[in-house]
């Protein structure tokens, strides 16, 4: 397939589906599409020759089944004696998630490849794993490859998911916006300045600097993991009221009282909901991951040559080892006892991890590719054509290059219990806080004895 018609492709697809990013309805903490939008879909390819091995591949992203196809058919040239044909297999988010549970526990009909959301990996690291540990496939490409994205997918140091893309949390400022009410967001380092540049902002012109979110924590946990904090602590226990918890909620909750910080309809800047707030100006700001770059080009095409892309702040100008972190992701994994698994594993980290593949990623989806020799070519980076470069006022790996040794996780996306959190968290805790006005450290600790029930009933 030539690159022209894999571009074509894949647009129509994302622009079809609403799928360039990743977001969720629980909270846009995991995923890379709205769950349950998509219906069942199945595509084969078509490949010549006898020596052909079957994979069966499962997935919930309709965008992957086409990027997959695209990038096997590239394998297959470059590796005429390994030919591998894809049959895919796309079903909505919890249907498949299910399937694949049930198809794990009786040992009947899994597929040999299969899309695991980041919310719901954890599930699958409990027991017997019937997943196949991939650093030996993951070892060719590993110098290159953000240690943090290959973390969110492991287990007792054993790699079992292929991450799409790393998610770096930034800002997206409406230079504009600012410089009209006289501020440069180059100045803005620190959480504090970011406030006082929010106030300074509200003031002259009566509109919001940038949201409170209540329905996911994009913002939340970067600040949180700034700070060095989790929900859980290193033995496993929950840990929801920790004073760095209390400290990022209440420090939030003092920038929503100044007025120049407000909840926005959709509880985040992922939703069809808020979209038209930042088209229209009426919030200047977004503290989101990466890919949110596909969703300024796609739904707030108004305020095109307005937004730059800048580093997020942190706490303090001496910053820690953690500056930001990566936000969403879909870790694809392989089933172990598949007949053909050593090879599904070389197939799909060239797939994921390659050079290659990863300049499509940026091409094509607007993600930042998690193979980081890819931000450096310039030829791809500064591509004049590129649709992304051309909407933004700055380029946006340079911003990416300067974050690129201190993109950090939060320990609690590795667990079994994190689901359950973020599902508390985006329904219940930002909201009594955010919308109702409830005391932070009451909000945490009724958050915090709900799930510890929860996982004591478990």
């Amino acid at each position: 397939m030539k690159k022209r018609g894999l571009a074509a492709l894949l647009c129509l697809a994302m622009g079809a589906s609403m799928i360039a990013g990743c977001s969720s309805s629980t909270g846009g903490n995991a995923g890379e599409t709205t769950k349950g939008a998509l219906s069942a879909g199945k595509k084969t390819m078509e490949v010549g020759g006898d020596d052909v091995t079957t994979l069966n591949v499962w997935t919930f992203i309709e965008l992957h089944q086409d990027f997959y196809v695209a990038m096997a058919e590239k394998w297959n040239e470059a590796h005429p004696d390994k030919k591998v044909k894809l049959v895919l297999s796309n079903m909505p988010y919890d249907d498949m998630h299910n399937k694949l549970s049930l198809a794990l526990e009786s040992g009947e009909g899994a597929p040999d490849i299969v899309d695991i959301e980041l919310g719901k990996f954890p599930a699958f690291m409990v027991g017997k794993i019937g997943l196949m540990e991939l650093n030996d496939a993951i070892e060719p490409y590993r110098k290159n490859i953000v240690q943090s994205r290959l973390d969110i997918y492991s287990k007792d140091g054993k790699e079992y998911g292929l991450p799409t893309h790393v998610g770096t949390t930034v800002a997206f400022y409406n230079d504009k916006l600012l410089k009209e009410a006289g501020i440069n967001y180059e100045d803005i380092k620190t959480w504090d300045q970011f406030k006082e540049a929010g106030v300074k902002y509200h003031e002259a012109t009566g509109k919001y600097f940038s949201c409170v979110e209540t329905s996911a924590q994009w913002m939340v946990n970067l600040m949180l993991a700034q700070k060095g904090g989790d929900y859980i602590e290193k033995d496993g226990k929950l840990n929801l009221t920790s004073k760095e918890m209390t400290e990022v909620l209440e420090y939030i909750k003092g920038m929503q009282e100044t007025g120049a910080f407000a909840t926005i309809p959709g509880g985040q800047p992922d939703n069809e909901e808020a979209y038209p707030f930042y088209n229209n100006g009426d919030y200047a700001v977004q503290i989101m991951p990466f890919w949110q770059t596909s969703r300024y080009v796609n739904y707030m095409s108004d305020i095109k040559k307005q937004v730059a892309i800048a580093n997020v702040p942190v706490w303090k100008e001496q910053d820690g080892e953690i500056a930001t972190i990566g936000g969403g992701g879909t870790g694809t994994a392989i089933v172990k006892s598949g007949e053909h698994a050593e090879l599904a594993a070389e197939v799909m980290a060239f797939i994921k991890l390659s050079e290659e593949s990863n300049k499509e990623v940026w091409n094509v989806l607007g993600f930042d590719p998690v193979n980081t020799a890819v931000w450096t070519d310039q030829t791809l980076t500064q591509n004049p054509e590129n649709k992304f470069i051309q909407y933004f006022t700055n380029n946006p790996f340079d911003t990416l290059l300067h974050t690129k040794d201190s993109i950090g996780i939060l320990q609690a996306y590795t667990d079994e219990k994190y689901p359950s959190i973020n599902n508390e968290f985006c329904n219940v805790t930002l909201n009594s806080i955010f919308e109702d006005g409830m005391d932070v450290t009451e909000a945490l600790k009724q958050s915090q004895e709900t799930l510890n029930n929860e996982f004591k009933e478990n």
